[in-house]
């Protein structure tokens, strides 16, 4: 970690409500670069809506939030867009470009950010070669594995260098051996970034296979 850098996420005082049922309340966190925390709880319980307000793709009725130093939310008025806060959120859904290739899928997000054709191209290569998927490039994702579909999203997501990866429950369908292997080749990836890595998850193995620290999510409250 980078001496004296600003935590990676800062939250203070999240609050979301739909209609009359509250489901976040008073959530505060903070996380060091390169730090990985998973949070565990019931389906239902506001981990996915975490995370979505978190990327900045949901709001909040009050709460700050500050990325990497930046403020990203201000007493829950948006002050980031999701593209400005550099983080990368991965769905149980992949949400992959079923018309692009497995290269195009991880080209596209760098081309959007202005980087060069070649330059992109080699960028994500070095990811796919790096995730196990180089001998997939040309293929389409509905042909994938789906061990493959799952770390080409995490590719398409890794490529941009995010100071934080948001994973909802990215790998649950997977059978042990496939997910443990995919957990296996993403923290290779991250071990020499400071990429910050959120997991909500209700499954302890899957939480185990990350690292890092672990909460637990219940009523809305994170719990040491």
């Amino acid at each position: 970690m980078t001496e004296n850098a600003a935590p990676a996420l800062q939250i203070r005082g999240l609050n979301k409500s739909f209609g009359n049922l509250r489901l976040l309340h008073n959530i505060s966190l903070q996380l060091q670069p390169g730090q990985r925390l998973s949070i565990r709880g019931k389906s239902g319980c506001g981990k996915t809506t975490l995370l979505r307000i978190i990327a900045g793709i949901e709001s909040a009725q009050s709460g700050d939030i500050k990325i990497n130093g930046a403020v990203a939310m201000n007493s829950g008025k948006q002050v980031l867009q999701p593209w400005q806060r550099n983080t990368q959120l991965v769905f149980q859904d992949l949400g992959l470009w079923p018309t692009r290739s497995v290269l195009q899928n991880v080209c596209d997000p760098l081309r959007a950010a202005g980087k060069g054709k070649k330059e992109a191209e080699a960028l994500a290569m070095q990811m796919l070669t790096d995730l196990g998927l180089e001998l997939q490039h040309k293929k389409r994702p509905a042909t994938l594995s789906g061990g493959e579909g799952r770390r080409l999203a995490l590719a398409r997501a890794l490529v941009l260098k995010p100071a934080l990866l948001l994973l909802d429950e990215p790998f649950t369908s997977l059978d042990p051996e496939t997910r443990e292997h995919s957990y296996q080749l993403l923290l290779q990836v991250l071990d020499q970034t400071e990429t910050c890595i959120i997991l909500v998850t209700h499954d302890p193995a899957e939480a185990a296979q990350l690292g890092g620290d672990c909460q637990s999510f219940e009523a809305g409250v994170l719990q040491s």
